[in-house]
C-alpha cells in the first residue's frame, strides 16, 4: 500500500493533520492502536485557545463546538479567600472555548469517516522504516496480518510512549523534563455549574481547579500526592477538600453532586529536540508534554499541525522542502512559550513541598501583582489565549 503521508496516531494531532491534507488533496494514512470507540470514550479536559477554534472552524469540523462548548472570555484566580476575575476578551480581544478532547475527536473521526479517510484502528507491532530515503514506510500488523505502508513522509502523533520519537537516534535527540512532586485529583460530577468560568485557586493546602464538562456534568481536580490512592479519598472528604480550597469569604462556594468517577494524574514539563529527522517529523505528545495548569496540551499539538500542513503543502504544490526543514525550529519557538507558561502558573499556583513562609508569600504577592496589574494580566491573558509566533 502506498500514500503520501503516513501518520501515527489517531489523537487530535494526527486527526487534524489528516483532515487538512485532504482539504488540500493530500492524501494520508491514519494507523491507531486503539479502537475508534476507545479514543471516542477517553475522557480529557479541552480549553481550546482562539487559534485552535479558529482552525477547526476553518476546517469545517466546528459546528459542534460552537454549539456545545462554553465559551469563555475570562477567568478567576481564587486566593486569600478572594477571587479576582481575569477578562480574557478585555484584554486581548480573543476567548477560549471549554470542549472535551474527546468531543473534538468524535468531530475529526466522523470527518474522516464521511472522506472516505477512516483511520485503521487496532494495529499492532508498528515499526519505522527508512526514514533517511526518500521513501520511508511503517509495518504494522492489522486484523492477523503484517503490511508495510510506503510514504513520502512519516509524522509520529503517537503520544509519549510511541515508537516515533525513539525512531529518532538518541544521538540526534536531547529531551529535557522536569517531574513535578505533585499530582492532581481528578473528580466528574452530577450537577450544575460552581462557575460560569473556570476558577484557578491556590490555598495552603494545595492547588484547586473547578471547571464545566457540561451544564449537568463538572470537572473539578485538586493537589494530591501522585502516589496516592483515590480509594483513600470518600466523597465526604474529596468535597471537604475542595470547600476548603476554593470557598471564598463572600460566601460563594462549590457546589457539590454526586461524584462518578475518580482519578489521580502525574505532572511533568517534556520537550525532546529535535522534531524531526530524516523523513520523520514529530507532533503533539509524542515531542511535548506540559503540565495542564496552562492548559496548553491540545493546543500545541494543533499548533504543531498548523506548521506541518503549511509546510506538505507547500512540499506538494510548490516542491519547496525548506518549511520543512525549518520545521522544528518554528515549532519549538511556541513550545518553549507554551512550556514556560505552564510552569510559572504551575509554579505560582501549587503548594511546593519544603516552601519557606517567605517563599509562599511569594506566590501570593505574584497573584496580586497579575490581578491588579494591567500589564501583568495582560501578559497573563495574551499567553493564556495563545500567544501567536510567526
Amino acid at each position: 500500500m502506498r500514500t503520501q503521508v503516513g501518520i501515527i496516531g489517531a489523537g487530535p494531532a494526527g486527526l487534524l493533520l489528516s483532515h487538512l491534507l485532504h482539504l488540500r488533496g493530500i492524501d494520508s494514512v491514519v494507523l491507531e492502536a486503539r479502537s475508534r470507540e476507545q479514543i471516542e470514550s477517553t475522557i480529557r479536559a479541552g480549553v481550546l485557545e482562539q487559534g485552535t477554534m479558529d482552525l477547526l472552524i476553518e476546517a469545517g469540523v466546528g459546528a459542534r463546538m460552537q454549539a456545545e462548548g462554553a465559551l469563555h472570555h475570562g477567568f478567576e484566580l481564587a486566593f486569600e479567600g478572594k477571587r479576582r476575575r481575569i477578562d480574557l476578551t478585555g484584554l486581548t480581544g480573543h476567548s477560549i472555548t471549554v470542549y472535551a478532547q474527546h468531543e473534538v475527536i468524535k468531530d475529526l473521526v466522523a470527518a474522516r469517516v464521511a472522506a472516505d479517510g477512516a483511520p485503521r484502528f487496532g494495529v499492532s507491532n508498528v515499526s519505522i522504516h527508512g526514514i533517511e530515503t526518500d521513501s520511508p514506510s511503517i509495518r504494522y500488523q492489522h486484523e492477523g496480518e503484517t503490511h508495510d505502508l510506503q510514504c513520502d513522509f512519516v509524522i509520529g502523533c503517537d503520544g509519549s510512549q510511541g515508537v516515533s520519537r525513539a525512531a529518532i537516534p538518541q544521538a540526534l535527540r536531547q529531551d529535557f523534563e522536569r517531574v513535578y512532586p505533585f499530582g492532581w485529583f481528578g473528580i466528574l460530577c452530577e450537577g450544575v455549574p460552581s462557575s460560569e468560568e473556570l476558577i484557578y485557586a491556590r490555598h495552603e493546602r494545595g492547588f484547586a481547579l473547578v471547571s464545566t464538562r457540561s451544564p449537568n456534568v463538572q470537572r473539578m481536580y485538586f493537589q494530591c500526592d501522585p502516589k496516592d490512592s483515590v480509594d483513600n479519598w470518600s466523597d465526604d472528604r474529596i468535597w471537604a477538600e475542595l470547600h476548603a480550597r476554593v470557598d471564598s469569604h463572600d460566601g460563594r462556594q462549590v457546589v457539590d453532586g454526586k461524584i462518578f468517577q475518580k482519578n489521580i494524574v502525574g505532572m511533568r514539563s517534556f520537550v525532546s529536540t529535535t522534531m524531526q529527522h530524516g523523513r520523520l517529523f514529530l507532533a503533539g505528545d509524542a515531542a511535548h508534554i506540559v503540565p495542564p495548569t496552562g492548559a496548553k496540551g491540545m493546543n500545541l499539538a494543533v499548533a504543531d499541525v498548523r506548521v506541518l500542513t503549511r509546510a506538505l503543502s507547500a512540499f506538494y504544490t510548490e516542491n519547496r522542502m525548506d518549511l520543512l526543514d525549518g520545521y522544528s525550529e518554528t515549532a519549538l519557538k511556541r513550545i518553549w512559550r507554551a512550556e514556560h507558561f505552564s510552569y510559572w502558573m504551575t509554579s505560582m499556583m501549587h503548594r511546593i513541598e519544603g516552601a519557606t513562609p517567605f517563599e509562599q508569600q511569594l506566590q501570593v504577592a505574584e497573584l496580586e501583582y497579575v490581578t491588579t496589574s494591567r500589564a501583568a494580566a495582560t501578559a497573563m491573558a495574551e499567553n493564556y489565549v495563545g500567544v501567536a509566533v510567526a
